[in-house]
């Protein structure tokens, strides 16, 4: 895991390289372990470095490969960097160090862009070519590792972070209002290839871009769309409950098996609740001892419990862990939401984003790399919003959708923002009913699924475990995102997700492998209750960014809105229960942080 950068001129210009060192020293907390900067007339690439595989300095990078004519820099981890490393050297391929980037490199040579097929992994890439010019930039199937761009000037700049753009300078900071309008209404997810700001875009996941060296026009290849049909895995068509159970357990145990590949030591984040747990089990049944695991816990808040280490005790104690259960003070939680808040590469609503930073602050003091559970509710439907689409028919099924998911309608922005930040059309409706055309997805719950998956979650829960936990060097893995596993739950009739009021398979799958008292448990979430219910010292620091010289400027709510929610902080939620407040503070907390 490490912060990648770089710049293309599409002019004939020699390339900024003292942009390129500005954007990747911004990213030293992504890869405290190394920099490096390389530069070849048009071209220049930046590099911080996390030491995870190959910890010599035969696997630093920019990685240059002088006898194939290629240069490379890599964010993430090729899990099966092993295997593909013997398949290349029985074709003949010689390799100068033991890293995954090397891999990448001659797995690039050998199968050019479609190397990305063979790569079971997350992970962002450049890779120039020396003889053609070429620049081929590349990101994983589950966008689990980032990469945002900015064009302008005669020349395109890419990094593993916003804040990192901006710091190259030359931005287009303004904000974008397709992507506010999103904010605002799709759960404050803003889907790729926006950004919230005009000046920045994102690759989307699963896509290869190649940029010519002439300055032509740009390809984009997407190599991975799961069906969510039926007919996507026809050798499973017949199976009944009990067998679908079976093989998602047989898939989790590999994607588990497969995040343990490290030179170095691998921990888990422990909740306390399924999907956690059962990454636990499933390394202690593989013969891990002494695994390292972490849970956190905050203060009650507005009568809500602050911890769920009831439940993470109980399944370190039957799995014999090396245990740490961290208990934040509030006294440590306000200070560390300015932190919080720096190291987002987009605004990030949800209150458990200070929860990672803080966890991955304490954890990092003791492994440099962790699984994670993250990705369960969305692939097997976890989430109280899947159940009320059982049924409706498919061709209602994106304005059901919205009606259970989006934060309001699109008429109540008129009494929310200020008139000149108004969008005419509802953005995200139209968003919603595009993707849920598309070809596919046999039922309303597939299509949500498939949106869910290959959009929300890539852009809420996935993008808040990256930013939170390389703000403090440590590498999280998340094995329920393993596209194999993926692939599978997609294939899954939706029926045996949604049972047991959610999740079904899964816990049917965890039965005899995890405490019973685990699976059966009331959903938990990762509680920061004194967000959740904003008061004190809490209230004083959004009401301070929300009447902030560039807050009042910039001009984005109504004055009547923001009193309202002021005078009353508990009172507006959006429709999953979220708080307006909050939501509409946060976007003024991050653009300030950032200097916008």
């Amino acid at each position: 895991m490490c912060g990648l950068s770089g710049e293309v001129r599409l002019d004939g210009a020699a390339a900024d390289v003292e942009a390129v060192a500005r954007m990747a020293a911004v990213m030293e907390p992504r890869g405290p372990d190394g920099a490096g900067v390389w530069a070849s007339g048009r071209v220049a690439l930046g590099h911080r470095r996390l030491k995870i595989i190959d910890l010599s300095d035969r696997g630093a990078q920019p990685m240059v490969d002088s006898d194939l004519g290629l240069t490379a820099v890599f964010n993430g981890c090729l899990y099966n960097y092993p295997e593909l490393r013997e398949e290349l050297l029985a074709e003949g391929y010689r390799f100068f160090s033991t890293s995954d980037t090397e891999v990448l490199v001659k797995a690039y040579h050998r199968w050019g862009r479609d190397c990305v097929d063979r790569f079971k992994g997350m992970f962002a890439f450049a890779i120039v070519e020396r003889d053609s010019g070429t620049v081929v930039l590349g990101r994983d199937r589950l966008g689990i590792k980032p990469l945002y761009l900015t064009r302008g000037g005669g020349r395109i700049r890419f990094a593993s972070t916003l804040p990192a753009l901006l710091a190259g300078g030359g931005v287009d900071t303004d904000l974008d209002p397709v992507a506010l309008h999103h904010y605002m209404t799709f759960h404050s997810v803003v889907p790729a290839p926006r950004t919230i700001l005009k000046g920045v875009e994102k690759l989307p996941p699963a896509t290869v871009r190649t940029i010519p060296a002439d300055g032509g026009r740009e390809t984009d290849h997407i190599y991975w769309r799961p069906g969510f049909t039926r007919a996507s895995a026809p050798g499973h068509r017949e199976m009944g409950r009990a067998e679908w159970s079976e093989a998602v357990l047989a898939a989790l145990r590999t994607a588990v098996d497969r995040r343990m590949v490290a030179d170095v030591p691998v921990g888990v984040l422990l909740s306390g609740g399924l999907d956690s747990s059962l990454i636990v089990a499933l390394l202690a049944e593989a013969g891990q001892r002494d695994l390292a695991t972490f849970s956190i816990g905050f203060n009650a808040a507005g009568g809500e419990s602050g911890d769920e280490f009831a439940y993470s005790d109980l399944v370190a104690e039957r799995f014999g862990t090396d245990h740490h259960q961290i208990r934040i003070d509030d006294a440590r939680l306000l200070p560390a939401l300015t932190g919080a808040v720096a190291a987002m590469s987009e605004p990030m609503v949800s209150h458990d984003a200070v929860a990672f930073y803080l966890l991955s602050q304490e954890v990092s003091r003791h492994v440099k790399v962790v699984q994670s559970g993250q990705g369960a509710d969305e692939v097997f439907a976890g989430y109280d919003w899947y159940p009320p689409l059982a049924g409706v028919p498919r061709g209602e099924a994106a304005d059901a959708y919205a009606r259970v998911f989006f934060d309001r309608p699109h008429e109540e922005l008129k009494g929310i923002l200020n008139p000149d930040r108004l969008l005419g059309r509802d953005a995200a409706a139209e968003f919603v009913r595009a993707h849920f055309a598309e070809p596919g997805a046999d039922t309303a719950v597939d299509a949500a699924l498939r949106l869910d998956t290959t959009v929300m979650l890539v852009d809420d829960p996935v993008k808040r475990v990256d930013n939170m936990t390389m703000a403090w060097g440590l590498e999280a893995r998340t094995p329920f995102l393993d596209h194999d596993l993926v692939e599978l739950a997609a294939a899954c009739p939706p029926e045996l997700k949604l049972a047991s009021d959610g999740k079904g398979v899964l816990k049917d799958a965890a039965r005899g492998v995890v405490p019973d008292e685990v699976i059966d448990r009331t959903k938990g979430y990762f509680p920061v209750p004194a967000i959740r219910h904003l008061s004190g010292p809490y209230l004083d620091l959004v009401r301070e960014a929300l009447e902030a010289p560039a807050a009042k400027a910039r001009a984005l709510y109504r004055p009547e809105y923001l009193e309202r929610l002021l005078a009353a902080p508990s009172d507006h939620r959006t429709t999953l229960g979220a708080s307006q407040l909050w939501q509409v503070a946060l976007l003024e907390l991050w653009l300030q942080s950032h200097g916008v």
